[in-house]
């Protein structure tokens, strides 16, 4: 076995999304101020910062006003505020707007910005380089490493030019060790190595179940007469009937416009078939109006937190802490969690650097989960925790009354006197044989489109030679219980294409399409036996988003 090289650091950062590198500019600056030498690194699974971020995306900049209180004049990305809320509910045919007035007031976006989420994060880790962190693009953390105590030592990053059986190819190179007194986990929604951390250290033992939904996006470019920078739309309602889920339209700069469609991965149909919802909202004629006579220029995936305040996991263990998607820090109401995702690599930053200038390493990290209570992400959590479980409780219709009213007494300062419930998102599908089959279009290459031809604009990439990285535990439970029983949903929730069922001499094979696959965690999350198990490629590899 060959032996690994390692490197030292103070602080390693797992993930260069907006939590990690505000936790990386933090750290700098509060070395820079007190005098002290900080050693910071951000290891990048994409082949860029930037690369593997995706997001509507509407930014609240409370958390940037507080790290960069002059972004303004630092050539930021922020440059196209919000200057239109609108709020649809679709019927097939029709599209009504739901006043303001009926909406508590932190959902006016008032303050906010449209743009990039990838190309915001690119300007951070321009910030963070300037500040002296080390940022480590394609290098995947495959591996945790830990002290003899049992506390978390660092991270190896994931062995390149190894051979789909396993074997070293001629251009094999081992993976790096990466040591640190604390390890940051900011991998995003449904991290592989977060994942390992809950189970390991059982950090979800006193939270509910995180649930999560699965955003489909793409970009147009459209016709300059109907293009108006700032205008923010979301819809809700067709074509969804019971389902949590809904679209967004955001008119950005360049006469571009982002949208796309979510839909709650608790959803029961194992006939439903996201990518097409989406092909299906585009087809409304209030979207189409906006769309036709445009180009399509880019498209992806990912999946999203849902579960909020009350699914968050405790977030410190020794050696490490949880921060931004990792923990699931989205405010599902407003649609926005860069914000709340940045306080915290904030917030544990502030406490990795108290607990470094008293010589303490590897211990946990008390001081952040406090810090984060007394913080504005709290109030701003827990005064939306009931929105989604009330509409995942009792449908689109009663569910938004509900969680609406909720909202608005907290608002108040009233506060309804419980906190709603969670179920898992793979738990809920029915039998395939009782469940309605759906009438899905065929694409018209207009407006609407299959999946490869859509993964085609997301620059996805992975060299097929190499170990597969979507791992089926159980392929006998597979066959006889994702296919037997729910008629193989993993071929329509995959946004990507990735699984198919194939007959193969008269027998059912289940065919895994790894090079199509968008790093977008659906199939980690929505199998229902939980038998397909997500780790990431050799690094560098997967979509190469340019401005999502």
């Amino acid at each position: 076995m060959s032996q690994r090289e390692s490197m030292a650091y103070d602080v390693v950062i797992v993930g260069g999304g907006p939590a990690g590198l505000a936790a990386a500019i933090r750290l700098k600056q509060l070395a820079i101020e007190s005098g002290r030498e900080i050693a910071v690194c951000v290891l990048e699974k994409g082949s860029e910062v930037g690369a593997h971020i995706l997001s509507g995306a509407v930014v609240d900049p409370i958390a940037l006003n507080e790290l960069l209180p002059d972004w303004k004049d630092m050539d930021s990305p922020l440059t196209v505020p919000v200057t239109e809320n609108h709020h649809w509910i679709l019927t097939a045919n029709r599209q009504y707007s739901m006043p303001h007035i009926a909406l508590p007031p932190f959902m006016n976006n008032k303050g906010t910005y449209t743009l990039s989420l990838g190309n915001l994060c690119r300007w951070l880790a321009g910030q963070a380089e300037n500040l002296g962190v080390e940022i480590f693009p394609g290098f995947a953390a495959a591996e945790i490493l830990y002290n003899e105590d049992g506390s978390v030592k660092g991270v190896a990053t994931g062995d390149m030019g190894v051979s789909r059986t396993g074997e070293h190819k001629p251009d094999y190179q081992p993976g790096m060790e990466l040591h640190a007194k604390y390890t940051f986990f900011a991998e995003g929604v449904r991290g592989h190595l977060s994942k390992m951390l809950k189970a390991h250290f059982d950090l979800e033992a006193d939270c509910e179940p995180q649930t999560y939904a699965i955003g489909i996006k793409e970009l147009w470019d459209i016709d300059p007469a109907k293009h108006e920078p700032g205008r923010v739309i979301h819809t809700q309602g067709w074509p969804l009937t019971e389902e949590v889920g809904g679209g967004f339209l955001y008119h950005q700069a360049n006469n571009q416009v982002a949208l796309g469609f979510v839909v709650g991965l608790g959803y029961k149909n194992p006939h439903l078939y996201p990518f097409e919802e989406f092909q299906r909202w585009k087809q409304h004629p209030a979207i189409r109006a906006i769309l036709e006579g445009g180009r399509r220029v880019s498209y992806g995936a990912r999946a999203i937190n849902e579960g909020g305040w009350q699914s968050i996991p405790k977030l410190v263990f020794p050696g490490g802490a949880l921060i931004g998607c990792s923990a699931g820090f989205v405010n599902v109401p407003r649609i926005k969690g860069s914000h709340t995702a940045m306080k915290s690599g904030m917030l544990a930053a502030e406490a990795a650097f108290e607990a470094l200038s008293h010589e303490r390493a590897s211990d946990e990290l008390a001081a952040y989960p406090a810090a984060l209570e007394d913080s504005w992400v709290a109030k701003e959590l827990k005064t939306v925790r009931n929105a989604e479980p009330f509409i995942a409780k009792f449908g689109p219709f009663a569910g938004t009354i509900l969680a609406g009213t909720d909202m608005w007494m907290r608002t108040l300062g009233i506060g309804l006197p419980f906190t709603l419930k969670h179920h898992k998102d793979n738990e809920g599908l029915w039998r395939a044989d009782i469940a309605p089959k759906i009438d899905y279009p065929k694409p018209d290459g207009i407006l609407t489109f299959d999946r490869l031809s859509s993964v085609f604009l997301s620059n996805t990439n992975h060299e097929e030679d190499q170990p597969v990285h979507l791992k089926v535990k159980d392929m006998e439970l597979q066959k006889r219980s994702e296919l037997g029983v729910y008629a193989g949903p993993s071929a329509r929730y995959c946004p990507a294409g990735v699984y198919e069922w194939v007959e193969k001499d008269g027998e059912e094979v289940y065919v895994i399409n790894a090079q199509n696959c968008v790093h977008c965690k659906t199939c980690d999350i929505k199998d229902p036996n939980q038998n397909i198990n997500w780790v990431p490629p050799q690094g560098g590899e997967g979509p190469v988003y340019p401005s999502m």
